[in-house]
């Protein structure tokens, strides 16, 4: 049997299965290092030497960061100073909604983590306001996709682990995007709002604006000093996510004081099984690509894309509808570590832009967060709202399409993702 057909086969297989992602790649690595007669021996130093990268000790501590600021209570603070400055248009709670996921998307770098904590306190206000339980629950998970766009990204710390690429740039470059893709979401929004009368709530006076604002003000200011301090040289994009945590424990302890030690204990923990997650397919995928690479079928897969067509525009719509695919079934992380090794060869051959083909790739995947079957965002949001996939999943349509629009935005002008790294000369 041919290598490549069996090396595809073989996964598809255990995700049919229903075997765990990070599992199927691992059982799918061994089966073909021992059937092709690899070297059994070599396991271990690859699965460890995929993780074993400067880079990705910046997502334990991002992820630590993101759940320690959800539980001092910023969200419900932004959700009121928002909710005051925004008052009682049509879909006013809805444009806090996106507006908080991308303040939010700022200091968790983590899709399934933003959508975790915004559903949270936003979909409860949302029904009660009169809004559609399954239309909050959509837009809530679209939300949360913002996080793997918006800088502190894991998505593109993984993704500049694998190419080389620069992660500040691709941080800075993720700015732009993610405001489009914010935009896109607020077109259908309004249009449904306003057919429903859903409305926000009462505006505030200046006095109670300015006294929200003062008590927001630490958590607007996260994702600022975070990536203040990556784009003025202060700190790498690994030292900030240490960073993000020291500032996230002295926000809870001693300004908001909503943590104590247990809770901080029960933190670690969560954080601690979150990140050992997020690096076994980490490891596991760099092992399957890596088997992958010694059969050859990383190159003969990049030369059969490449002989698809000549046209670099056919080709990159040919590469993005199999990464939207994709996307329906695996998660980020796996599909980075798996495409990424093929895809390299071919955005060399064309001279794309890196960083702007990060941005591209991210924001397929993030489309992926809430495109069924496998839609992460959908999940954890479905559990917190207590309604079905099933439901969910027909109000998601509007967002799908806006965000799709907002890719082929991104995709005809490059200059939008590519004008603040310049700016900033990073």
């Amino acid at each position: 049997m041919s290598e490549t057909i069996l090396f595809f086969l073989s996964l598809f297989i255990f995700l049919l299965a229903g075997v765990p992602v990070s599992v199927s790649l691992g059982l799918c690595s061994a089966f073909l290092i021992y059937y092709f007669d690899l070297g059994v021996s070599c396991f271990a130093a690859v699965f460890f030497a995929s993780a074993a990268k400067y880079q990705l000790l910046a997502i334990p501590f991002f992820i630590l960061a993101g759940l320690i600021l959800d539980k001092t209570g910023i969200s419900e603070r932004l959700l009121k100073l928002i909710g005051l400055i925004i008052g009682g248009i049509a879909g006013g709670l809805a444009y806090v909604a996106v507006l908080i996921g991308l303040v939010f998307a700022g200091v968790s770098g983590s899709g399934p983590a933003d959508a975790a904590a915004l559903a949270t306190v936003l979909i409860p206000v949302m029904v009660s306001a009169g809004y559609d339980i399954n239309f909050s629950s959509a837009l809530i998970a679209s939300c949360g996709s913002l996080a793997i766009v918006i800088p502190p990204s894991i998505a593109f710390i993984i993704y500049g682990g694998i190419t080389g690429t620069s992660v500040s740039e691709l941080f800075a470059a993720g700015i732009m995007p993610g405001i489009i893709i914010s935009l896109s979401l607020i077109i259908p929004v309004f249009y449904i709002s306003k057919k429903n009368n859903w409305a926000g709530g009462k505006r505030g006076s200046l006095r109670e604006i300015i006294a929200a604002f003062k008590e927001s003000v630490w958590g607007l200011a996260a994702p600022v000093i975070i990536l203040g301090g990556i784009y003025t040289g202060i700190f790498t994009p690994t030292e900030s996510a240490v960073i993000a945590v020291v500032y996230a424990l002295f926000v809870g302890c001693v300004i908001y004081k909503t943590l104590n030690l247990k809770s901080i204990y029960n933190l670690f923990k969560e954080a601690l099984i979150s990140s050992a997650v997020v690096m076994l397919i980490i490891s596991f995928a760099g092992l399957y690509s890596w088997a992958a690479a010694t059969l050859g079928i990383i190159d003969k897969s990049s030369v059969l894309i490449l002989e698809s067509s000549s046209n670099q525009y056919m080709v990159l719509i040919l590469i993005n509808i199999i990464l939207l695919i994709s996307g329906m079934f695996l998660d980020a992380v796996s599909i980075y570590s798996i495409f990424l090794p093929i895809l390299m060869p071919v955005i060399s051959h064309f001279n794309w832009n890196p960083v702007w083909f990060g941005i591209i790739m991210t924001v397929n995947l993030a489309i992926g967060q809430i495109t069924p079957p496998v839609a992460v965002n959908l999940f954890v949001v479905s559990n917190i709202s207590n309604s079905s996939v099933e439901n969910i999943s027909k109000r998601l349509f509007p967002f799908i399409i806006a965000m799709i629009a907002a890719l082929v935005i991104l995709i005809l002008f490059p200059e939008i993702s590519l004008f603040i790294p310049e700016l900033l000369n990073i």
